[in-house]
């Protein structure tokens, strides 16, 4: 059963990563896409056109595995299965910071961009824990509303910076919705070790996340610190989901729909959850891209947006047939 899963999951990444660097604006045939993944192809537009959507295609599969990966550790720590990134905080907080270092700063580089986001995201998340806690302490339900209301302070802020300044208004316009089109190599060669890093750790808190799931009298009872589990998962998340909205902008919403649907086919088992949400979230965000390439005709439609318009109804249900429970 365990290698059909394997198979499954290894077929699914080929037909989907086909997929990628076949359709778009202009559709690519079997035997063009063969011809110049071995290198026999020589018209350089068909493989000018392959090499670009082979770029942004392993730049999708890394990313929605990542926000996948983060809102597997957000869901836990929280004991809330209506968290996300974006939901917290995390995407806006990351953006406002980037935005005053585009500003004031003038940062280019993508590790400046993953720098700048990561800070943000710590600092926003830092807040709405401090917010929540107030006055009576943690609940999921205040951890939802204090994002919720850091998001719309955040993107209020950003649009008084935006405004006087034209030049970054533009930059930051197709940046703000969330794509894959600006993907490059050097971005995948910034972003891959920070990926390979925080998946790794997030492997080895696999039982301390396990038993904290349960509860935090049962995780103590099982000799977790409980703690500090919650502190390295928060900041694994965020780095995970900040790196990503560095280079690729906020997409919502991914880290919130692929948990719930591993979590219905193989239950809560953070072992089977992680690296199975880590593939469907890969495999999600790429085929929301070629559906944006796909409906969009001559142009695209941004990844960011397709994400929010399936998810925004997915985080309805969820929210409505959630129990949560207080930290």
């Amino acid at each position: 059963m365990k290698f059909n899963k394997i198979i499954i999951s290894l077929l699914l990444f080929f037909v989907t990563y086909f997929l990628s660097i076949s359709l778009g604006v202009r559709d690519n045939s079997v035997l063009d896409v063969f011809n110049t993944l071995i290198g026999n192809n020589k018209d350089k537009l068909i493989y000018a056109i392959i090499n670009e959507r082979n770029i942004r295609t392993i730049m999708g599969f890394i990313s929605g595995a990542a926000l996948a990966a983060s809102g597997i550790l957000m869901q836990v720590t929280t004991r809330n299965p209506i968290s996300d990134p974006s939901i917290l905080g995390v995407n806006s907080g990351a953006s406002l910071v980037v935005v005053i270092a585009l500003s004031f700063f003038g940062i280019s580089m993508p590790y400046q961009y993953i720098f700048y986001a990561v800070i943000g995201a710590i600092i926003s998340v830092f807040l709405v824990f401090c917010i929540a806690s107030y006055n009576g302490g943690i609940t999921p339900i205040k951890l939802v509303l204090s994002g919720a209301a850091l998001n719309m302070i955040y993107n209020s802020l950003i649009n008084i910076i935006l405004l006087p300044n034209k030049t970054i208004i533009n930059e930051f316009r197709f940046w703000q919705i969330g794509s894959l089109g600006g993907a490059t190599l050097q971005n995948i060669l910034w972003l891959l070790p920070i990926f390979i890093m925080c998946i790794c750790i997030s492997f080895l808190i696999i039982p301390s996340l396990n038993a904290l799931s349960l509860g935090d009298e049962i995780a103590i009872s099982l000799g977790v610190n409980v703690k500090q589990i919650r502190y390295i998962s928060i900041l694994l998340g965020v780095i995970l989901c900040g790196s990503i909205t560095a280079l690729c902008g906020p997409i919502t919403f991914v880290g919130l729909m692929v948990p719930h649907f591993v979590r219905m086919i193989w239950g809560g088992n953070i072992k089977v959850l992680l690296p199975y949400s880590c593939v469907f979230g890969a495999n999600l965000l790429v085929l929301c891209d070629i559906l944006g390439r796909v409906l969009g005709g001559n142009g695209e439609i941004q990844v960011g947006i397709i994400t929010a318009i399936i998810g925004s109804p997915i985080f309805v249900i969820v929210a409505r047939k959630a129990k949560m429970k207080s930290l």
